[in-house]
């Protein structure tokens, strides 16, 4: 586990992405440090440009768009992250278990996840979303990690059919170790570039799902987030009114957010895959004029 992680950081694309993703984490946790006013809080003029005094301009309510940008990051990125976890957590245990235990297990685990995958993704959210009628973020994240899961446990479930032939599962079975250590000392190791290319896959994928929820209007609009700020600029008709630094901020930051998690996931598949690692350039091929040789030597002599 070190020595991937180590590897990892040393990726250029790695270390870019994990550092513009703890900038992001930094400032939502900080967000009371770096600003004096309440998401919430009416603190300036309908639709005030940006200036020394708001840094973003202001909302048609005159609410600090800074200020809601910086606690948008929380909710955005908390309902991320543990959509991400579990998305992957799913997709781990059902994928493993389908894939070691097999028989009927693996055959109603299977179905269970065809089922799934056939089922289209985005137009059962929103029929979901749109049924339970405002949903706040816990219900959003709840929503999107329960239906997006059984991509991550096809792929689980595929490798772990390939190791569990290996000789050191096969030798680890004969000496009589239980399954919980087989799996959790051979197997899980040997799928942790899987399991964190889905869990970043997934944290993208919840990040713009919450936020085109909620711009469609089906979160809840009391919740601050980059979503719900999307979606106060739309129905302020901000772009038509010139104030576009309304709705350029959250966009800015949804793109930021995960152009960052999208250089870490890049990076992940090269370790992973060595194959996809950038070689080295050659070097140039001598331009000049070809050296004699023979009148070297006998210059020599």
């Amino acid at each position: 586990m070190r020595t991937i992680l180590s590897t990892l950081l040393r990726n250029p694309k790695a270390a870019v992405g994990l550092g513009i993703v703890l900038l992001f984490v930094a400032v939502a946790v900080l967000a009371p440090l770096l600003t004096p006013y309440e998401p919430l809080a009416r603190v300036g003029r309908p639709h005030e440009a940006p200036s020394w005094e708001h840094w973003l301009g202001t909302t048609r309510i005159g609410r600090d768009v800074w200020t809601q940008l910086l606690y948008g990051a929380r909710s955005s990125l908390l309902v991320g992250f543990a959509t991400g976890f579990l998305i992957a957590g799913l997709g781990v245990a059902v994928g493993i278990t389908a894939g070691y235990v097999g028989g009927w297990v693996d055959e109603v685990l299977t179905f269970l996840t065809n089922v799934v995958l056939v089922i289209p993704n985005l137009p059962l959210l929103l029929v979901l979303a749109a049924f339970l009628g405002q949903a706040g973020p816990l219900a959003i994240a709840l929503i999107i990690g329960l239906t997006s899961w059984a991509w991550g446990a096809r792929v689980v479930r595929a490798q772990t059919l390939v190791l569990r032939r290996r000789e050191f599962v096969q030798a680890s079975e004969m000496l009589g170790e239980p399954r919980w250590r087989v799996v959790a000392v051979e197997l899980l190791p040997n799928l942790i570039s899987i399991v964190g290319i889905n869990f970043i896959g997934s944290v993208i994928y919840t990040v713009i799902t919450q936020a085109t929820l909620e711009f469609l209007g089906l979160g809840d609009p009391l919740a601050v987030s980059w979503g719900t700020m999307l979606y106060n600029a739309q129905t302020s008709s901000a772009l038509i009114v010139g104030a576009w630094w309304e709705l350029l901020a959250p966009c800015v930051a949804v793109a930021v957010f995960g152009g960052a998690l999208a250089l870490v996931n890049f990076a992940v598949d090269e370790v992973a895959n060595p194959r996809l690692r950038t070689l080295p350039r050659a070097p140039r091929p001598w331009s000049g004029r070809p050296i004699d040789t023979r009148r070297t030597q006998g210059a020599g002599q």
